[in-house]
């Protein structure tokens, strides 16, 4: 079933309000704006922290990725260290808009401090076609190739409210892998798609 980002939002602002046990905000009013990647006008002491778990090699990850418009180079050499091929290790330059993403995903679901666990980040294309040929909903082109995808859970929020919050940027593409209980965020080309 598709959502429209209003309706999605709408879904997410409702079920966040219930989970907190207060009252749901208007949907047209999100309760904290989310300024676009590299706004001029935003605070320029502004910091965006992400912390990250990856399942596959068990490493942790707390880092300031951005303060106001300026990425952090020294950090973006760690993200990129933190999410590369599993397989590998192979690293990759990551588009940090990706970054932008999970950060207001993380706001969005009104747990700037939470962990993100990471379920997949850059893969080489020996990577992604070893997947593609020993599983199944692994895009021949697949995002990850470029860095620009990942695919993450955040303990304690459902796969479908993560799908939600997602789908509600109205960036990029959202994949929802609720057997896998996981979902894909990329900065590719705005589309969604589900497999069960």
């Amino acid at each position: 079933m598709a959502f429209s980002s209003s309706k999605a939002l709408a879904l997410c602002t409702l079920l966040l309000a219930t989970a907190a046990g207060s009252r749901p905000v208007q949907a047209d009013t999100p309760s904290a704006p989310t300024p676009a990647p590299l706004d001029p006008v935003s605070n320029a002491t502004e910091q965006y922290h992400l912390r990250m778990y990856h399942l596959h090699t068990g490493e942790s990850l707390d880092v300031t990725y951005r303060v106001g418009n300026q990425y952090v180079p020294s950090a973006l050499a760690m993200l990129n260290h933190f999410l590369r091929d599993h397989r590998t290790n192979d690293e990759a330059n990551y588009d940090p808009h990706e970054f932008d993403v999970l950060h207001q995903i993380m706001e969005k679901l009104h747990r700037p401090n939470g962990t993100i666990q990471i379920v997949c980040g850059y893969r080489t294309p020996w990577s992604n076609n070893y997947l593609r040929t020993h599983g199944r909903g692994v895009a021949e082109h697949s995002q990850h190739m470029l860095s620009k995808a990942i695919d993450i859970r955040v303990p304690g929020v459902p796969t479908k409210m993560l799908q939600l919050v997602a789908l509600s940027l109205g960036q990029g593409g959202v994949g929802y892998y609720p057997r896998s209980q996981f979902v894909h965020v990329d900065v590719g080309p705005v589309r969604q798609w589900t497999l069960m």
